[in-house]
């Protein structure tokens, strides 16, 4: 009889399958230690539950949510490097400094490095940002990039992060986005967030393992107890009500209708 349930982290397994296809046993790695896991015990019973999402062109590992929003991701991640790398450089784009010396001459070895070195020290980082910048010996600062604002990294930031949540079925709006006016408020956008996303998903979790142990529990059946979720105590509201003041139905049914015995 099953005694526990254990968590296998999605990166760690690979499917092992026989010369027709299908899953025989999966691999679970750890560091430097593989272990050998069989989809089935000596008894003919499910010894591994594994629970995918469709995925048209992958049979044996489907399509998880992160694979969906890679792209966003990726986008998101650069975003955040651009903004690190505009601070450690006194917070605004980069420049040139041209040296206009008397009769063209170049700057030495030496006095680029020296220059350069007094650039990085002085003007770089946050703690400078800011700082006037004193020049002298013919050289002037000219400006080569765009301002943030027209490069519009921050817009970019706010999209990527919208697509993300909309991959894994977050309303955009319980992230604190500006401008994201799509539920009349945040207690709708949770309520939201329950009933096409947490709820779907723990059903199809549970229905699974549910599956996978009627051989020992004929009768087996796993459900989220949802008077016990807070975020979904207005819809428990509206059900007891209308199921009360439904004179025409008998006590067993609107009993029944509630979720209890």
């Amino acid at each position: 009889v099953p005694a526990e349930l254990f968590a296998l982290r999605p990166e760690r397994v690979t499917v092992e399958t026989d010369a027709r296809g299908w899953p025989v046993a999966y691999r679970y790695r750890v560091g430097g230690q593989t272990l050998l896991l069989d989809a089935v015990d000596a008894g003919g019973l499910p010894a591994i539950v594994h629970i995918q999402a469709l995925h048209p062109g992958d049979d044996h590992y489907g399509a998880g949510c992160l694979a969906a929003v890679a792209g966003a991701v990726a986008a998101h991640n650069a975003a955040n490097r651009w903004n690190r790398a505009l601070l450690d450089n006194a917070a605004r784009p980069s420049g040139a400094l041209v040296h206009e010396g008397d009769k063209g001459l170049p700057l030495t070895p030496e006095q680029f490095d020296r220059l350069k070195a007094e650039l990085t020290a002085g003007f770089a980082g946050e703690a400078n940002a800011g700082r006037p910048l004193l020049l002298e010996g013919g050289l002037k600062w000219q400006p080569l990039s765009l301002s943030p604002a027209d490069m519009d990294f921050l817009a970019l930031k706010d999209s990527a992060a919208r697509e993300i949540a909309t991959g894994f079925g977050v309303p955009p709006m319980l992230l604190g986005l500006s401008g994201d006016a799509t539920y009349a408020n945040y207690r709708e956008a949770n309520r939201a967030l329950w009933r096409q996303t947490v709820l779907p998903l723990a059903g199809k979790i549970l229905d699974a393992l549910a599956g996978s142990l009627t051989p020992w529990f004929a009768d087996a059946s796993l459900r989220v107890d949802i008077d016990k979720v807070p975020a979904m105590a207005e819809d428990r509201e509206r059900l007891w009500a209308m199921v009360s003041a439904a004179d025409w139905l008998t006590r067993e049914e609107k009993r029944a209708m509630v979720g209890l015995g």
